[in-house]
């Protein structure tokens, strides 16, 4: 009798109304419910007179589950998709990879901050931002010129001849030159001066035409005022990439926005300076200034 007592009481459960069982785990009712509506926790029973819901002690490693996973970061249907089989481990290390990405993007608005907080003067008018350069067919003039001032002259001829071959320019309008000496010159520079385009044309004797491929990183910066400024920009831009953990990726690129064409005043010049960039390996910049010491 006794025996068939103790098999009776090991079947017995207890149940929660759902206003304790919210209270014992912290939860709102509004929660609990919820949860119930979608699927991730639904009571162990539900009274058919009076619609209270109720939970059992054995529902409690499943909610602190639940629990845990939002802490972490994870959304309901991430959890939802867990409970229907998919591995915790897999999404467990998708979210790692998540976290780590949003860390270092966190890491660089901080490092941006402290730049800024450090610069003083001029540098403070140059304000570098962080974007990519999609892809772009380009009308191309390339060429070696005596000197920087020899760009002006340039120019109207390749637009005419843009104009004989019925090119029509993009929207919005992107014209760039590209300097590909690698170092700055004095004369002789190796200059690509490119007016983005609709379409392709045939090549001719003055322009060639070709799809710039997309950069994924550019350190940018504008520049308002005369060109012969623009070291100034340079050297903020330069400092920056510095800072940050960059290196210089590709050509750098000069994009006119405004200029003697549409603007009486050289002071209401517009240029964005843009520098392809790629991030530097921590380990590795430091393992290179130690060689640099040595």
């Amino acid at each position: 009798m006794d025996e068939q007592y103790r098999c009776e009481r090991k079947e017995e459960v207890s149940l929660y109304k759902i206003g304790l069982f919210s209270q014992m785990n912290q939860v709102t009712i509004k929660t609990l419910r919820h949860y119930d509506d979608i699927g991730i926790l639904k009571p162990a029973h539900i009274d058919e007179q009076n619609g209270y819901r109720y939970y059992t002690s054995a529902q409690l490693p499943v909610l602190h589950r639940i629990l845990a996973l939002r802490q972490m970061g994870f959304s309901l249907e991430e959890i939802k998709k867990v409970q229907e089989g998919m591995p915790e481990e897999k999404l467990l290390m998708q979210k790692k990879s998540e976290l780590i990405k949003k860390i270092a993007e966190e890491t660089m608005k901080l490092s941006q901050v402290e730049c800024y907080l450090l610069q003083k003067g001029v540098d403070r008018e140059y304000h570098v931002v962080l974007k990519e350069l999609p892809e772009v067919i380009v009308a191309s003039r390339r060429l070696v010129i005596p000197g920087y001032e020899a760009l002006f002259s340039v120019m109207p001829s390749m637009g005419a001849e843009m104009e004989r071959l019925g090119c029509i320019c993009a929207v919005p309008e992107y014209c760039f030159t590209s300097y590909h000496d690698g170092e700055y010159k004095e004369k002789d520079i190796d200059v690509e001066i490119c007016e983005a385009v609709t379409e392709k044309k045939q090549d001719s004797d003055i322009l060639t035409f070709k799809v710039i491929e997309k950069v994924e990183t550019a350190a940018c910066v504008f520049h308002k005022g005369s060109y012969a400024e623009f070291p100034k920009a340079y050297a903020a831009a330069l400092k920056w990439i510095e800072e940050n953990c960059f290196e210089i990726a590709g050509d750098l690129r000069e994009s006119y926005i405004d200029g003697v064409w549409n603007k009486d005043s050289e002071e209401e010049w517009l240029t964005e300076i843009q520098i392809p960039v790629r991030k530097i390996n921590k380990k590795d910049q430091e393992a290179e200034e130690k060689l640099i010491e040595y």
